[in-house]
């Protein structure tokens, strides 16, 4: 008897654990959304922010809360973050789960914590992602974003590159590049998050697979800077 009683415990801790652990995953998932949703807040507040003239165009974005930069004139990052892309009515759709990886060389010294805003002006660059990856400054091209709320484009005067970049700092750094950094789907995280492995234009353009209330705060910001 106590043996059995022993091996019926051992099942049900097993079983509890089973349970338990996908929900520890979706709360991160849910944690990352908001933490992604306060960047964005935070950045519509700054004096100094994205020019008008960029956001009426943009299509797509990535969020990426604490990039981790870090090195010794061969420096790294590594960062966890979202994707949504607007759909054809205007609306934003549900976020997809990235990684953005990289590595550079050239003076770099310290450790900083950045949170990242990549900006799109195609959608079917993250549509087109699938289940990969794209490398910034390689498959597509990344600049730096021109700052200030009233202001033009003026840094890239034709609006030719595909992305812009906008960080905002909270370490101590010496310069920061995106070229040759690697985006791709958190299949992980999305399959915790959706429960299913679908690519990222599915999960774009379903818009019943999750509606949680992180996930219409996250919507609600993006439609309140984009309008």
């Amino acid at each position: 008897m106590k043996i059995s009683r022993i091996i019926t415990l051992i099942l049900s801790s097993l079983f509890l654990c089973a349970i338990a652990n996908p929900v520890k995953s979706q709360n991160k998932q849910e944690d990352k959304i908001v933490a992604a949703t306060q960047v964005l807040q935070d950045f519509s507040k700054m004096k100094e922010s994205i020019p008008e003239d960029l956001l009426k165009i943009t299509q797509g974005i990535i969020v990426v809360p604490k990039l981790i930069n870090a090195g010794f004139v061969l420096a790294g990052k590594r960062g966890k973050g979202i994707a949504m892309v607007k759909l054809a009515d205007g609306s934003w759709s549900n976020p997809v789960f990235v990684t953005l990886t990289g590595g550079s060389v050239g003076f770099q010294v310290g450790v900083e914590s950045i949170d990242l805003v990549l900006i799109f002006k195609d959608s079917e660059t993250l549509n087109d992602i699938g289940k990969g990856s794209f490398t910034l400054g390689g498959d597509i091209s990344v600049t730096a974003g021109p700052v200030g709320r009233n202001s033009s484009a003026s840094t890239d005067y034709k609006m030719e590159a595909e992305v812009y970049s906008y960080s905002r700092s909270k370490g101590l750094f010496a310069g920061i590049s995106l070229s040759g950094s690697a985006i791709a789907i958190d299949a992980k995280a999305n399959e915790s998050f959706y429960g299913n492995d679908d690519d990222a234009k599915t999960l774009f353009s379903d818009d019943s697979q999750n509606n949680s209330a992180s996930v219409e705060k996250m919507k609600s910001t993006l439609q309140d800077m984009y309008q």
